[in-house]
């Protein structure tokens, strides 16, 4: 299966990166934390491989807790500083602050040694869409700049932003790649609710999901639906889920699309659980 998915505006924003890379000391890449390989972009990989750079497990809230802590570790073998935050924690955004002036340090000590007069680090925040760039940005700053929303593709320019007298920010739209060539990346990140809904049956999105619980998380799976864990046939799991929670036509059958509905806005919510998507080990 492979998934053609580039916009005009992606398209327009990759170049846009290329050409503001020499204005920056380091890179923030944004991944989500619930999906840390399957939400890095190859594309801008090659585009930053310049650049020093960390990473950013947005959403770690929503994750399970060990693994992402095999997340860290993995990407800080790579030599990759990362942090897991809750951008609603303020321990967590000065943790971000502190690993950011860590990066762009080195750069301004050849800075000071050249006699250069001081200045502002400055970094650039990349990410695909809907990994919570603009919402980071606005902690980062303690103030509103950057337009946020739950849907892909809500910013679309590019914006310089100040972070205390620490460092300033370049915010630049999210970016997929032209398209996925491997199933499991598309749907993890259609589960977690990246890319738009459209893309992909939800029906087979959520089976793809549940098919994730019996494998890794078989008691949420029970404790939310009250599903018997030795059911395993998906149509007998969405009937069971559907009857449960309410999920009918008006002649009373089940609707499965509602189905699916109910259970990826339980996942991309929390209300399943802190539920990871992948791990280092597969």
């Amino acid at each position: 299966m492979t998934i053609q998915w580039f916009p005009g505006h992606m398209a327009k924003a990759n170049k846009g990166i290329e050409e503001k890379l020499k204005l920056v000391d380091f890179v923030m890449e944004l991944v989500d934390a619930r999906a840390p390989l399957s939400s890095h972009n190859p594309l801008l990989e090659k585009t930053v491989s310049n650049k020093t750079k960390m990473k950013v497990l947005m959403k770690k809230d929503l994750a399970d807790p060990e693994i992402t802590k095999e997340w860290i570790s993995y990407f800080s073998k790579q030599g990759i500083p990362a942090a897991a935050i809750n951008v609603n924690e303020k321990a967590d955004i000065k943790r971000v602050i502190q690993l950011a002036k860590e990066q762009a340090q080195k750069k301004m000590d050849r800075l000071k040694q050249k006699g250069i007069q001081p200045r502002p680090a400055r970094g650039l925040v990349i990410g695909i869409p809907n990994v919570g760039k603009s919402t980071l940005i606005n902690r980062l700053a303690n103030k509103k700049i950057a337009k946020t929303g739950d849907k892909p593709g809500i910013t679309r320019q590019q914006l310089w932003v100040k972070v205390k007298k620490d460092f300033e920010l370049l915010d630049t739209p999210g970016i997929l790649w032209p398209k996925f060539e491997e199933e499991l990346v598309a749907y993890r990140l259609a589960a977690i609710g990246t890319i738009k809904d459209q893309l992909l049956p939800l029906q087979d999105v959520a089976a793809f999901v549940i098919t994730h619980l019996q494998n890794n998380y078989p008691d949420l799976l029970e404790e939310r639906y009250e599903v018997d864990r030795d059911t395993k046939e998906m149509w007998g799991i969405f009937t069971e889920i559907g009857k449960k929670r309410g999920a009918l036509e008006s002649g009373g059958n089940v609707n499965f699309d509602k189905v699916a509905d109910l259970l990826l806005r339980d996942l991309r919510t929390g209300k399943l659980g802190k539920i990871t998507m992948e791990s280092p080990e597969n």
